[in-house]
C-alpha cells in the first residue's frame, strides 16, 4: 500500500520531538567521506538532538573512519560501525540494520554521508512514519526537486524510475531515492537475508519487498542537492545492474499468480489515487 504524504514545500519542520517513534538511529555509509562525515553528523544532531547515528565506514583510505571515531568519542549518541573494505551501498546499510536491531531501535534512517539528503528535512520523514511503515523522500512527487543536477542526470533517474514503476508496477515516482525512514517491525517483515543487491538498486529491491508484504509505504517530497565535497559513487555498473534485476524482477511477477493478482490490485490503486488527485 502506498501513498503521498500532504507536507508543506521542503524546509525543516518545526516539530523535533518524536520520543513516541522509539529510539531512532540515522544510519549513513562512508567510503572516502573524510570532508562530509564532520559536517552531515553536526547538522544530523542540529536538526534532531535525539537521534542516533551510526556511521558506517568501509574501511576508508583517506581516514574518514578515525574522524567518525573521534566523533564518537566527543558524542556518545554518534557510533562508528568499522568495516573489511568497499562492498557497496547495499551491504553498507544491511550491516547497519542488523546492528540498529541487535541495539533495540525503533526507526532506522537511510542517509547520506554528502549532504545531498538535508537532515533538517528529517522531521518530515518521521512525521509521516507515524502513520507509516516506510517512508520515502521523493524528489519526484510534486513539491520535490533536486538541485545542482545535470540534464542529463534528472533523465537518467527520471526514466529509471518509470521503468521501474512500469517493470515492477509500483505505484512509487522515487523507488531509488536513498534518503527513507523504516520502522524496526518493517524489516523485520521482510527477508533481508535474501538481498543481495549492492548498489543503487537495493534501494529498490527493499521499496519492492516491503510493498510485497502488504505494508504502507509514504512518500514525502524532499529537495536533493548535488554534493559540493567529494565524488560521485554513480557508476555504469550501478545503472546496468539495477536495469537488469528490475527486468528479472519484472519478468517474475508477470509469470507468476501472486505476481499477476499483485500488479492487477497494484493498478486499481494507482488509478482510485489519481482519480482523486483530478477531483481535489
Amino acid at each position: 500500500m502506498t501513498d503521498s504524504a500532504s507536507e508543506p514545500a521542503p524546509g525543516s519542520s518545526p516539530e523535533t520531538d518524536f520520543s513516541d517513534l522509539g529510539k531512532i538511529l540515522v544510519i549513513v555509509p562512508t567510503y572516502n567521506e573524510s570532508g562530509n562525515v564532520r559536517l552531515i553528523t553536526d547538522r544530523v544532531r542540529a536538526a534532531i538532538p535525539e537521534v542516533h547515528i551510526l556511521v558506517a565506514d568501509d574501511n576508508s583510505p583517506d581516514g574518514t573512519g578515525d574522524i567518525a571515531d573521534e566523533l564518537a568519542a566527543a558524542d556518545e549518541q554518534i557510533h562508528v560501525l568499522h568495516r573489511q573494505g568497499k562492498e557497496g551501498l547495499g551491504a553498507a546499510y544491511l550491516a547497519g540494520f542488523e546492528w540498529a536491531l541487535a541495539n533495540g531501535y525503533d526507526v532506522m534512517i537511510e542517509m547520506d554521508a554528502d549532504g545531498s539528503h538535508r537532515p533538517e528535512q528529517l522531521s518530515l520523514l518521521l512525521d509521516a512514519l507515524r502513520d507509516a511503515d516506510l517512508v520515502l523522500g521523493s524528489r519526484w512527487v510534486p513539491g520535490g526537486s533536486v538541485q545542482n543536477w545535470p540534464k542529463s542526470r534528472e533523465i537518467l533517474s527520471r526514466g529509471g524510475n518509470w521503468y521501474t514503476r512500469v517493470a515492477l508496477a509500483l505505484p512509487l515516482r522515487d523507488a531509488t531515492g536513498g534518503y527513507r525512514a523504516y520502522r524496526a517491525s518493517t524489516l523485520r517483515a521482510i527477508d533481508l537475508n535474501g538481498v543481495g543487491s549492492a548498489g543503487y538498486i537495493f534501494q529498490v529491491d527493499l521499496a519492492y519487498r516491503v510493498i510485497q508484504a502488504g505494508l504502507r509505504v509514504v512518500e514525502v517530497p524532499i529537495q536533493f542537492t548535488e554534493r559540493e565535497i567529494g565524488t560521485s559513487k554513480m557508476s555504469q555498473s550501478i545503472v546496468t545492474e539495477a536495469l537488469w534485476k528490475v527486468t528479472v524482477w519484472g519478468v517474475r511477477e508477470r509469470v507468476t499468480k501472486q505476481g499477476r493478482s499483485r500488479i492487477k490490485q497494484t493498478r486499481a490503486l494507482t488509478k482510485q489515487q489519481s482519480q482523486r488527485e483530478i477531483g481535489a
